[in-house]
């Protein structure tokens, strides 16, 4: 198989950075009490981070109590699909600095709802592939 009929290949963290930033919608997955909790965000990419806001509630509260989050954006047409995956830390922003930062990043809740709190995901690792789209291999051929 070439480069382009290969089904799955690994992304370069540029790559990986590039796509997530041309989307808007990801998933946030935190742990608490045991239990999984995943969330759909919407989000912008600012220095290398991910940032997303908020309301009071559960989904803020498992993302700064956790050490560890874990953030999914992906997305395909008829010919291709991608998938990045964050491993990371969430911080509640408060500084001055950091709420002027955000703010600049213009990021704005989709629903006609309040919500104050800025959230930054700091990545630990990043893992991102392609996949591209086609038959299953014929069964056979793998036998000899």
């Amino acid at each position: 198989m070439d480069a382009t009929t290969t089904p799955v290949t690994e992304l370069t963290e540029a790559q990986s950075w590039e796509l997530l930033s041309g989307l808007t919608l990801g998933r946030l997955v935190t742990t608490v009490g045991g239990w999984t909790e995943i969330f759909p965000v919407n989000y912008v990419v600012q220095r290398n981070t991910l940032l997303f806001r908020t309301a009071e509630g559960t989904k803020l509260l498992t993302a700064v109590l956790n050490d560890h989050v874990v953030f999914e954006a992906d997305d395909h047409n008829v010919a291709e699909g991608w998938s990045v995956v964050v491993r990371g830390t969430a911080k509640l922003l408060h500084t001055s600095a950091e709420l002027v930062e955000a703010e600049r990043a213009g990021l704005y809740p989709w629903i006609a709802t309040r919500k104050l709190r800025y959230v930054r995901i700091t990545p630990r690792t990043m893992t991102g592939r392609r996949f591209v789209f086609g038959p299953e291999p014929d069964s056979t051929a793998l036998v000899s």
